[in-house]
């Protein structure tokens, strides 16, 4: 049996497998990061933390790389999308 947490992405509560990162909970949400400049949706890119695509507001945390948050039982997560 897979254990699961409970996470919050843009005020809504989601269940991600226990270990998942932040950008899973965020995907799970069918939530993206951030939107370009240009309006394209932005999310994980690179998964290693290098290019910044993934950044989120992580428990009050701005410029948080999402890709390499686990998250935590009760976490909060706000995407530019909020």
């Amino acid at each position: 049996m897979h254990e699961e947490i409970s996470v919050t992405v843009n005020r809504r509560t989601v269940m991600v497998p226990f270990g998942a990162t932040a950008a899973v909970a965020i995907a799970i949400a069918g939530q993206v990061c951030r939107t370009s400049v240009t309006g394209a949706p932005r999310g994980p890119l690179c998964g290693m933390g290098i290019c910044y695509e993934c950044r989120a507001v992580i428990d009050g945390k701005i410029h948080c790389k999402s890709c390499q948050t686990v998250c935590q039982p009760g976490m909060d997560i706000l995407t530019q999308e909020s």
